[in-house]
């Protein structure tokens, strides 16, 4: 066994490999072997490391110095300065937003300090094709307790006494459900993970899938224990071919270690988990409608009762949990219920697992307790908003959420409060918006995703929502009329009383969010006919104002070349020439390129030909 002096962990996660991180394997390993130092250094592709936005990410452990951005051209240096002299390089280091000096270790870099790793706690740390990795971090030691020192009973009662939440959306706690399941006798019962993740900007599920696989066995074996389920059934979009290369990778090693299949570690429990792959609809991570796409059926809800946990898959008893529900479990099984419980709230116990996107400096996937305010995640570890613009809403909960505006920053993270706001927790999107953007246009495009994901089982999703999209596309381009507010919110709500499942019932939280936070800009669109975040084409008109520096920025961003103007005097956009494409809008530093309502065009217009 070679004794290696340090471990360079390179993100493997789909983010990092898109942007060329097998390449950069490759490329240091033959480099590290043309130095003959391949026997001082190990070169492992790990899962996502969390910055993905900082990709591809370099980590050399036991160290835990960090470089992102790294291509095979950065390979050379790297190794003879770091890796053989010794001599860290700073210019491949992060460094914080705003600020010039380099942060070495990872452990020092806020993104990374500031959160508390439970589901995420193996990411970036092991090969997540290696069983034996996993083994090594305490791997399986929570099956084997549930398996040989546990009843299911036992099971249930410390999974309810520790609080855990259902964390795909819905919340509902974990052992009230394997306990219910559990009570139902049947000679067939199923446990399902559900790794369908359709939210837009969500990613939670795919990268622990990809970063921990063996993570989501475990927790199966045990809740399948809980239920007495012999047979389970990972439910994983197609869209996600690295997740289910590594899930069957893992199953295929869990097999040949004796820990699925019969009589699991002599236990006398027996259970097996294959893969199923969904064909990408967004409905088929309701419950109901999941399970029908596993029968073969086309992916529909169907109305409760009965519970999926009476009647389920096939018919029989059915728990379906969420990737990062069931990646909580092993460690709450060997550490306990009151461990989990130091993390969090009474009612929101433990952490939760984020998407953090948007016009935000860090991007990335990010774990924090529950209870954190949104103001710390979005700051202290996001980092804040970009290039001096301001913050202006985060949508939590993908198209089934809310958009939360910056007067309420100080809610705390937790299943109740984000409830009160009029968004949710959802599955973990947090898309975080600056003033740049329309939050008419926003509510627009989740509704136009959720309409166009609408099973059509039932009329007030299938027709109501767009009908209401076709509301918001009028007013986005121009046509909106009094009486469209209240229109939109008195639909709203009639498609949450009379849609079947909770794709049509969450529907309308987008739009209902904006009219209630920002009806302002419902109005400005409808009453002035102008679009003052410059996003509606048919509302706006943009124009420089006189104390244009002429800096010339927002000229050599112009596709149409309508903007004119000398080196050091204020600049003008000829709006017959301009496509509205906003890129000068955009550009300007001083805020000098600005907005006004569409008809403001005309009089431009019209000036511009007396001037000429």
């Amino acid at each position: 066994m070679v004794n290696y002096r340090a471990n360079l962990m390179i993100c493997g996660g789909t983010g990092c490999i898109a942007m060329g991180g097998l390449d950069l394997k490759d490329a240091l390993e033959q480099e590290l072997k043309g130095k003959g130092l391949d026997n001082e250094y190990r070169v492992v592709i790990t899962g996502c490391n969390g910055f993905c936005a900082e990709g591809p990410i370099l980590t050399a452990y036991p160290e835990g110095i960090f470089y992102k951005k790294l291509t095979p051209d950065n390979v050379p240096f790297l190794v003879e300065e770091h890796f053989l002299k010794g001599r860290p390089v700073e210019k491949l280091m992060y460094k914080e937003p705003e600020k010039k000096h380099a942060v070495p270790a990872m452990k020092d870099i806020p993104f990374f300090n500031l959160q508390v790793l439970r589901a995420l706690r193996n990411k970036g740390l092991i090969d997540p094709e290696s069983i034996d990795e996993y083994i090594a971090r305490d791997g399986y030691l929570g099956a084997a307790k549930a398996l040989m020192e546990m009843t299911p009973e036992e099971i249930c009662e410390t999974m309810t006494e520790s609080g855990l939440r259902g964390l795909g959306g819905a919340g509902f706690p974990t052992g009230r459900k394997w306990a219910s399941c559990a009570g139902y006798p049947s000679d067939e019962k199923y446990i399902l993970c559900n790794g369908d993740e359709g939210d837009p900007g969500a990613f939670m599920d795919r990268s622990i899938m990809e970063a921990d696989p063996h993570v989501v066995l475990e927790g199966m074996i045990i809740g399948g224990k809980a239920i007495g389920a012999r047979q389970g059934y990972i439910y994983v979009r197609a869209e996600y071919p690295l997740a289910v290369k590594r899930l069957r990778i893992a199953i295929k090693q869990a097999r040949e270690y004796g820990l699925l299949g019969e009589n699991i570690l002599g236990s006398g429990y027996s259970l097996d988990i294959e893969p199923y792959l969904g064909a990408g609809a967004f409905v088929c991570g309701e419950s109901t409608a999941l399970m029908y796409s596993i029968e073969g059926r086309r992916g529909m809800p169907r109305l409760t009762p009965p519970r999926s946990t009476e009647a389920g898959l096939w018919g029989k008893p059915t728990v379906l949990n969420n990737v990062e529900t069931l990646a909580n479990v092993p460690q709450i099984i060997l550490k306990g219920a009151e461990w989990f419980r130091v993390l969090g709230t009474e009612k929101s116990p433990g952490t939760k697992v984020f998407a953090l996107t948007g016009s935000i400096n860090n991007i990335g996937l990010i774990e924090v307790p529950m209870g954190m305010p949104l103001r710390k995640v979005i700051y202290d570890i996001g980092g804040g908003v970009p290039k001096g613009r301001k913050f202006k809403a985060v949508q939590l909960g993908g198209p089934s959420g809310g958009c939360i505006p910056e007067s309420l920053l100080d809610t705390p993270v937790t299943f109740e409060d984000i409830t009160e706001t009029g968004a949710i927790v959802g599955s973990g999107g947090m898309v975080v918006m600056d003033d740049g953007n329309c939050m008419v246009s926003v509510s627009k495009f989740f509704l136009d995703f959720t309409a166009d994901e609408s099973c059509g089982k039932c009329t007030p999703c299938r027709i109501g929502t767009q009908v209401m999209l076709d509301k918001l596309i009028d007013i986005t381009e121009g046509r909106g009329k009094e009486g469209d507010i209240e229109t939109l919110v008195d639909m709203s709500y009639d498609i949450i009383d009379g849609s079947l499942c909770g794709l049509g019932q969450s529907a309308p939280n987008p739009v209902l969010t904006t009219i209630k936070y920002f009806e302002e800009e419902y109005r400005s669109h409808i009453e002035e006919g102008w679009c003052k975040a410059g996003v509606c084409k048919e509302l706006v008109t943009f124009y420089i104002d006189e104390d244009c520096k002429g800096c010339g920025a927002c000229k050599r961003v112009c596709p149409s070349d309508a903007i004119w103007g000398e080196k050091k005097i204020a600049h003008h956009i000829e709006q017959e020439k301009c496509v509205k494409c906003r890129s000068c809008f955009a550009r300007c530093k001083f805020g000098n390129v600005r907005t006004g309502p569409a008809s403001l065009r005309e009089e431009l217009i019209k000036k511009q030909a007396v001037e000429a």
